[in-house]
């Protein structure tokens, strides 16, 4: 067990700088430091793996920290660093307690793969993952929290409904086309420019304007007649409802001044509930920690993970919760270095456990894992540029008094 390697002692330090990029010597050694009330910051140097670990563990019982889901530039698809996204929050970097980067994203344009939601809206929802490397479209874990700021970790789809006059039809995903099947309906706010182009399918296009809420159910008005062609640019403060294939038919009917609710929750368990209105929802890949049992080797299976990601050592980066959810942790291994080798999904829940954690997911790693600390970076990037531009981060902010 990891846990019984952890015995060198325990030390208060100052803040300090990121770990040299050299190899360690001598014995194992853990640095604690608190950095606010109630967050502890935990330094480990390994010459055994050779590893440098950071975990940062947050008590959330007083309900004294937000949980913060950010988007970089605030935008569905652009990339931005980690130390930026922290910067440009209203309580500025030192008003951070901690950031990690987050969910995987494509390179090019940023887009992260799994759904999003963030202070309460739906970024991305789904039925599954629009990542390349799934050709099943798997079903994957998220990290989120509820209404009532307790965090949660499920197997999460979008569980969406279009209600109107004429009948009830399902939105099958959020600022998101899925591209297979002969049918799907999607809902696309002002978060996209315009409505995706889909050639081998006919659409209906309704224009929404929003009129307000009702619960977890938005309300929007038909604002103009129903187009039946892709590229409509949507406007700030509007949306549309676009079915495509024999959806298309249904949604065809609406008129103007028609009201249409919209119902977006996240179900659990793949889809089969529990319900939730989550006001944080943000992805990763795979589920490492499951009830205190090290899942991650099994995880090929359950979340199709590439066998070179799970059983490589590679940078790593995770976030997980205790049994009773009264503590968050925040973990990365510095990797392909002299100073750390990284870890495997194994190694990683098994650090995650030792901790204390009892539920953990995997986010994105290699040149991606980041931690920064009131403002600044506090392990060893292993991107030979530096600091990378990442697609979304989970921020640790203090309440105001």
């Amino acid at each position: 067990m990891l846990r019984r390697a952890l015995t060198a002692a325990l030390v208060a330090a100052p803040l300090a700088a990121p770990l040299a990029a050299q190899a360690p010597a001598g014995p194992r050694t853990i640095v604690d430091t608190v950095i606010a009330p109630g967050v502890r910051w935990r330094r480990i140097t390994d010459p055994a793996g050779p590893w440098a670990i950071h975990v940062v563990r947050i008590d959330l019982k007083g309900g004294g920290y937000e949980m913060r889901h950010v988007r970089s530039r605030d935008s569905v698809a652009s990339r931005e660093k980690l130390t930026d996204m922290v910067a440009r929050q209203k309580e500025g970097a030192a008003g951070v307690t901690v950031a990690i980067n987050g969910d995987f994203f494509n390179l090019q344009t940023g887009e992260n793969e799994n759904q999003q939601v963030i202070a309460g809206e739906w970024w991305k929802g789904m039925r599954g993952s629009d990542s390349p490397y799934d050709a099943f479209a798997a079903v994957r874990t998220h990290f989120a929290v509820d209404a009532k700021g307790a965090p949660l970790m499920d197997r999460f789809v979008l569980d969406g409904a279009a209600i109107h006059a004429t009948g009830t039809i399902p939105v099958l995903a959020v600022n998101f086309l899925p591209k297979s099947g002969p049918e799907t309906v999607a809902l696309f706010t002002d978060r996209v420019p315009a409505v995706p182009v889909d050639s081998a399918r006919k659409l209906a296009d309704a224009p929404l304007a929003a009129a307000g809420r009702r619960g977890d159910t938005a309300l929007y008005v038909v604002a103009a007649p129903v187009g039946t062609k892709a590229g409509r640019a949507i406007a700030h403060g509007t949306a549309a409802l676009v079915a495509y294939g024999p959806r298309a038919a249904a949604v065809a009917k609406y008129a103007v001044g028609d009201t249409v609710r919209i119902l977006l929750r996240a179900a659990a368990r793949r889809g089969d509930g529990p319900f939730y209105a989550p006001q944080l929802l943000i992805g990763g890949w795979p589920r490492i920690l499951t009830g205190g049992v090290n899942v991650a080797a099994r995880a090929a299976w359950d979340e199709g993970t590439l066998s070179s990601n799970a059983e490589a050592r590679h940078p790593r980066s995770a976030v997980g919760f205790s049994r009773d959810s009264a503590s968050l942790f925040l973990a990365v291994v510095d990797g392909r270095q002299a100073a750390s080798a990284g870890m495997t999904l194994v190694e990683l829940a098994d650090l995650l456990k030792a901790e204390g954690a009892w539920d953990a997911l995997n986010f994105d790693g290699g040149g991606s894992t980041t931690l920064v600390i009131k403002g600044r970076i506090v392990n060893s990037v292993s991107d030979p540029t530096g600091e990378r531009p990442v697609g979304n981060a989970l921020l640790v902010v203090a309440k105001p008094h």
